[in-house]
């Protein structure tokens, strides 16, 4: 026990000393990962506002201009099947309300709504609102992405992004059953 303290002791006394005596010695400051010394905080709050603002306005914010298009495509082909779904929901669903008021003019000579029952009518309301509300869904899912994606992107702008970080794919051969193994490396160069 008493050894124990006196190496404790030693220890203690010596790395006060080597800490005392690096004092002297000036500082490294490590550089840090961020692109350059002005940094705009408001930046991604900015892209975000304008990507509420206007979808794909915030991606232009940040210089993405290939993202726009494809926010374009998603929002226009969404609200192009939500559209849809509704005008074929109205249909069957007016062409059901005739046909229960007996004021149904297709009945039978109509060949898309002529061989419907009463329970298909129904089937397909109940099919065309669902899509309908999906399309729905997706349009407000594809809007809220517009928004994260340009403040995420507002914010990964800001830090250095370059060769001496990489993550890589890597295949290289188990030397004890020498078979392939693949996995991935992370590389950190000074």
């Amino acid at each position: 026990m008493n050894r124990l303290l006196l190496i404790f002791f030693f220890s203690l006394f010596f790395t006060s000393q080597t800490v005392l005596s690096q004092t002297e010695a000036p500082l490294l400051i490590a550089k840090d990962s961020v692109k350059s010394d002005k940094i705009d905080v408001l930046a991604p709050a900015k892209a975000a506002f304008y990507s509420a603002l206007v979808p794909g306005l915030g991606q232009i914010y940040n210089k993405r201009y290939w993202k726009a298009p494809i926010i374009y495509a998603g929002l226009a082909t969404s609200i192009y099947f939500y559209v849809d779904n509704n005008k074929k929901y109205q249909e069957f669903r007016n062409e059901y309300k005739d046909r229960l008021n007996g004021t149904s003019h297709y009945q039978d000579d109509d060949p898309y709504y002529g061989p419907l029952d009463n329970n298909r009518l129904i089937e397909g309301q109940k099919f065309y609102r669902r899509n309908r509300d999906l399309s729905a869904f997706i349009t407000i899912g594809i809007y809220i992405l517009n928004i994260v994606d340009a403040n995420v992107d507002a914010h990964l702008m800001q830090f250095n992004v370059n060769e001496n970080l990489t993550v890589r794919p890597d295949i290289y051969q188990n030397e004890i059953n020498y078979k392939q193994n693949v996995g991935l490396t992370l590389n950190y160069q000074f």
